[in-house]
């Protein structure tokens, strides 16, 4: 058990900081694959799954926690996740609602279907991670349910970020393009690990 919580991070301001960019990179990313090099959703998806395949046969096997090998499975994921999302969506034609029992879409079905818009997703989606975090502080909530509460929110609100800097002023956002929020996002995750020191999980998340 000792070997298997050494190969993940302990849960700390600068993980979530890192999950968020890495869940955001994930978006921007998973687009960039499949609307601007127009690959589209089926082979992006393909593509993706095998890197997140090579990836999380790696991250079984290491035998301690390595920063880098640990994001880069999570970004693998999320941007899985992100293409995986828009094929269900656009190609299947489910819609974001189905997509969302996904846990991928339910950013998009909030900002676009519900009407909340980017930023109000954003502000939604952060502030049920400030319940979970109180629900953390209280005790009353066991840690392991805390934690994947928390771990799954971030997917929607890396999601409505993502969109957020990608999509066109007239929509709501800031259009910096998908190759270079992609590229911004990245950088600040490589700096993170880089000028932070990350250690090993003592307690199962």
């Amino acid at each position: 058990m000792t070997s298997a919580l050494s190969k993940v991070p302990e849960v700390t301001l600068v993980f979530w900081v890192i999950k968020i960019l890495a869940t955001t990179l994930g978006e921007t990313g998973g687009d960039a694959l499949s609307m601007s090099l127009k690959l589209g959703y089926l082979l992006s998806t393909g593509l993706l799954a095998a890197i997140f395949v090579v990836f999380v046969v790696a991250q079984s096997r290491a035998e301690q926690f390595k920063p880098p090998l640990y994001w880069a499975t999570i970004v693998a994921t999320t941007t899985l996740g992100t293409t995986l999302a828009d094929f269900v969506d656009r190609s299947l034609h489910i819609g974001y609602a189905g997509g969302s029992s996904l846990l991928t879409a339910l950013g998009d079905w909030t900002a676009d279907t519900a009407g909340f818009g980017y930023l109000g997703s954003a502000l939604i989606f952060g502030a049920l991670l400030l319940v979970v975090w109180a629900a953390h502080g209280s005790r009353r909530i066991d840690s392991a349910v805390v934690f994947w509460s928390a771990f799954v929110l971030t997917r929607p609100l890396g999601a409505v970020v993502g969109d957020f800097l990608d999509k066109p002023l007239a929509k709501g956002g800031l259009a910096m393009g998908r190759f270079p929020a992609s590229l911004t996002l990245l950088v600040m995750i490589v700096a993170l690990i880089a000028l932070t020191k990350q250690r090993p999980a003592r307690e199962a998340h």
